[in-house]
């Protein structure tokens, strides 16, 4: 049986009083500091950036998960001119482990900017093996467990929806982890042959805040309640200000391991 790991997080509302001192504050949206010159330069060049991926690939795709980073590249493709808007399409990867506020965003999107993001699911034999094999929640008990799950409900839908395409994007930033430090802009996905790209990797934490403040772009919900990086629901929780960014992620193993098979590159290089 499957043991879930007890983290110490802070309490719900009606558990412990605001003021008091074993409630940590949670971790906020940054503030740009930054000109607004600064930013808008940023900006063009992201735009330079998709649109050139648009230019050289015929079946460029783009993979959401619906938190803030990706929103910045959603916004720019779907703002952006129709041969951007028809040359990357974007998609999701809809596990069935994800958090309410995640999934709404799928409305969010699709009422703001009339755009449907396409969803893939996971092979639903294999995640019945899975649970009946290990249980449901089995990926707290190893690594090795983790990335089985991560590979039934991430890796394989992934596949899936990249099995035609040419080129794919993320919203990877160098910022968000030591698995990511040297991130480059453009890579080869060995596992598929195809080029990779990461638009953001060069952009701070801050830089994407003021992005969706700028032009009043869709966020998810969980981001005001202390979470800066989105995963599954049982896999993420909110983090403490100050905390890595990604220290919610996966928060039960080492920090040098926190990838789910997605970007496993990150880990190898």
């Amino acid at each position: 049986m499957s043991v879930i790991p007890i983290v110490e997080l802070p309490g719900t509302a009606s558990e412990i009083p605001a003021a008091s001192p074993l409630r940590p504050a949670l971790w906020t949206a940054p503030e740009y500091t930054g000109s607004t010159a600064a930013l808008e330069a940023k900006e063009a060049a992201l735009a330079e950036r998709l649109e050139a991926i648009a230019s050289r690939f015929y079946r460029a795709r783009f993979a959401s998960s619906l938190a803030a980073e990706d929103m910045v590249i959603t916004d720019a493709i779907l703002r952006g001119s129709a041969a951007l808007r028809a040359g990357i399409r974007v998609f999701t990867l809809a596990t069935g482990r994800l958090h309410a506020e995640t999934l709404a965003m799928l409305d969010e999107v699709k009422a703001h900017y009339g755009y449907e993001i396409e969803r893939f699911t996971p092979d639903a034999e294999a995640v019945e093996n899975y649970v009946r094999k290990h249980g449901l929640n089995a990926f707290y008990d190893s690594v090795e467990l983790r990335k089985e799950c991560c590979g039934i409900r991430k890796v394989e839908p992934l596949n899936r929806a990249l099995s035609h395409a040419d080129a794919w994007l993320t919203g990877q930033r160098r910022e968000q982890a030591v698995t990511r430090a040297d991130l480059p802009f453009e890579e080869i996905d060995e596992a598929r042959g195809i080029p990779k790209f990461n638009p953001l990797a060069d952009w701070t934490e801050a830089e994407v805040w003021a992005y969706l403040k700028r032009h009043a772009v869709p966020i998810n919900a969980l981001h005001a309640k202390g979470y800066p990086s989105i995963g599954c629901e049982p896999c993420t929780r909110a983090v403490r200000a100050g905390e890595d960014v990604r220290a919610g992620r996966w928060w039960w193993e080492s920090r040098d391991s926190k990838e789910c098979g997605l970007h496993e590159q990150n880990i190898k290089h």
